[in-house]
Order: C-alpha cells, then sequence, then structure tokens
C-alpha cells in the first residue's frame, strides 16, 4: 500500500515536471532531482448533530443539549473542552477510546458509558475500529450561550 501511494506520488511529480517543460529525464539536467513529496492524511474528525438545545426552565442560566457524534472509521477528535458543562456520553455502536487529562485511557463500547466533570480536558477521543464506525448519545448541561466544545 505505502509502495502504490509512493508510486502514485512518482507519478504526479512526473506528470507534473512534464507540464512544466521536463519533457524527458534525458533533458533534465543531472544535478536536478525530482522529489515526491508524501503528504501524510490526517486522520477524519467527527462529525456532531445536535438533536436538543432547551434551556432548563427549573435551572436558570443552564441549558441542556443532546447530540449524536458519528465517528467514521479510524477517526479521531482534536484534544478540546466542553467549558464548564457537566458531560453525559453512552455508546450507541461501535467502540471508542477516550482520556481526560491526568486519567488513564479507557476503552467503551456500545452500552456503556461515562461522565465528564466540569472545565475536564479531554486529550484523546477516537474509534477504536480502523473499518467500523461508532456512534455516541452525549448530553450536556452547560452555562447558557457557551459553546458545547471548544478545540485546543
Amino acid at each position: 500500500m505505502i509502495g502504490m501511494r509512493v508510486s502514485g506520488a512518482l507519478l504526479a511529480v512526473g506528470l507534473a515536471a512534464g507540464a512544466v517543460g521536463w519533457t524527458t529525464t534525458a533533458q533534465r539536467p543531472a544535478d536536478r532531482v525530482a522529489v515526491a513529496a508524501v503528504q501524510r492524511e490526517e486522520p477524519p474528525q467527527e462529525t456532531v448533530t445536535v438533536l436538543v438545545e432547551q434551556p432548563l426552565p427549573n435551572v436558570p442560566g443552564k441549558t441542556f443539549t443532546s447530540a449524536i457524534v458519528d465517528f467514521p472509521p479510524g477517526s479521531r477528535a482534536v484534544p478540546h473542552r466542553h467549558g464548564q458543562a457537566f458531560v453525559y456520553a453512552y455508546v450507541l455502536n461501535g467502540a471508542v477510546r477516550s482520556q481526560l487529562e491526568g486519567q488513564p485511557v479507557q476503552t467503551y463500547s456500545a452500552g456503556q458509558n461515562w461522565v465528564e466533570p466540569p472545565g475536564a480536558h479531554h486529550v484523546l477521543t477516537e474509534n477504536t475500529s480502523a473499518t467500523e464506525p461508532a456512534k455516541l448519545l452525549v448530553v450536556f448541561i452547560s452555562n447558557t450561550g457557551d459553546p458545547i466544545r471548544v478545540a485546543d
């Protein structure tokens, strides 16, 4: 697979070189070497779909938000915080590896859940599978007007 990527990158460099006037290798000066830049792909990120966002009528200044978080295969969230929100997460399907700063890495499978205290720093959240998606139901109790997620 890596060989195919390198071959593809070399082919792309060769085509680009031809487009700028390098018509054959024999015409290229010996001290000029075509170098293929191999780009490292970043893992895909999760998507968040807010289901309900409702101020709590009996708790002034607080909002209840529920969301579905979809993790494509091999995806990883950037480190983030949820401000002063209390967070509850439930794994609907797949498995998710999670770590709060200062805590050990935990893996949660479908049917398992966890909570995050206000101010927690979420340093790792990723789908454990390279082939299957994972999905969470996440509930936030936050200060009204605060964003539910802030990337580092």
